[in-house]
């Protein structure tokens, strides 16, 4: 074995010889390369030493001068690899294109079995949960339309009666709940622009967490609040409410806390600081406390308002 490799070296070094005098490379420019594939080369030199052996080849000078700058925009950047490196790093590469990928498309890049990957695209993006809490608002205000008012009554109205008869549920059924067009109109005008943007920012879960964190913070201001009335007031007259303000609100003000120097649009033409709206919405609800409530209620309000502070504290002290 060990003389069939000086052998082998012996040709090595004959055809390299031969190839020198006839103006090619020599033998050391051969192995030069091979003695250092295992090393950490620089990728600048690499590419400096072909640049370099196609500028002194070519005769074209206008070829030579975009290679040069072109040459020299890679060159810019010291980065040192191997060849194994370089392999390890384009594989790497790929795997990073391939998570980015599968991320946007609503994937983890950790699930591979098959259950996972189909799982994985079912899940609904910001725009389609956005678009689903507004059908689902959309197909209850037709309910009130067409169903018995003693069923919606009894399962889509919040009011102390519903509580005290044991029907929780409606605590948050009732923020899906409208009975009147502009109601719903208005709400939904509100979800539809705030919401997609909580949505985009912490994702479709966490959008539909809040909404329900709102409706029942709603739900819970109010009942404390007509409680509070009829006790102090026996014959204080018995409300009941419905609608998604709470849970809107909660989105709504959410958004002023996160981003209060932002420029909203009031009806799409008068420009309103963020904080000055907040501030307007805040305002107008507490004076509706003071009132009693008449036909607004501003103490639901106020709980998806609570609910919106909770939540950006939350998100500041890195909670989420």
């Amino acid at each position: 074995m060990q003389r069939l490799l000086h052998l082998n070296k012996f040709l090595l070094r004959r055809s390299a010889a031969t190839a020198a005098e006839s103006g090619g490379f020599s033998y050391d420019a051969h192995l030069r390369p091979l003695s250092r594939s295992l090393e950490p080369v620089p990728s600048s030199l690499v590419l400096r030493e072909s640049f370099q052996q196609r500028l002194a080849g070519s005769g074209n000078f206008s070829f030579t001068f975009c290679n040069w700058f072109f040459m020299r925009q890679i060159l810019g950047r010291r980065t040192y690899a191997s060849t194994s490196g370089i392999t390890s790093h384009l594989s790497v590469g790929a795997q990073l294109l391939k998570f980015s990928f599968l991320q946007r498309k609503g994937f983890g890049a950790w699930k591979s079995s098959g259950f996972w990957r189909s799982y994985g695209r079912n899940v609904p993006t910001s725009d389609e949960v956005v678009l689903g809490l507004i059908g689902t608002n959309v197909a209850i205000y037709f309910l009130w339309q067409f169903a018995d008012l003693s069923f919606m009554r009894k399962h889509f109205v919040i009011s102390l009666e519903n509580l005290k008869s044991g029907s929780l549920h409606t605590m948050l059924t009732s923020a899906f709940s409208h009975s009147e067009l502009d109601h719903l109109v208005t709400n939904m005008i509100g979800l539809y622009f705030f919401g997609t943007n909580i949505s985009r920012l912490f994702g479709p879960a966490f959008l539909l967490k809040l909404y329900v964190a709102g409706a029942l913070g709603g739900s819970v201001f109010f009942l404390l609040h007509r409680a509070y009335l009829e006790s102090t007031n026996p014959f204080h007259w018995r409300a009941h409410a419905l609608g998604a303000s709470a849970a809107v609100n909660a989105i709504i003000l959410l958004d002023v806390f996160l981003f209060p120097k932002n420029i909203y649009y009031v009806n799409l033409v008068i420009p309103v600081p963020a904080i000055l709206m907040g501030a307007f919405i805040i305002g107008s609800d507490l004076w509706r406390i003071k009132k009693g409530d008449d036909n607004i209620s501003g103490s639901a309000h106020m709980g998806g308002a609570f609910v919106a502070l909770l939540t950006w504290v939350a998100l500041k002290k890195g909670w989420f």
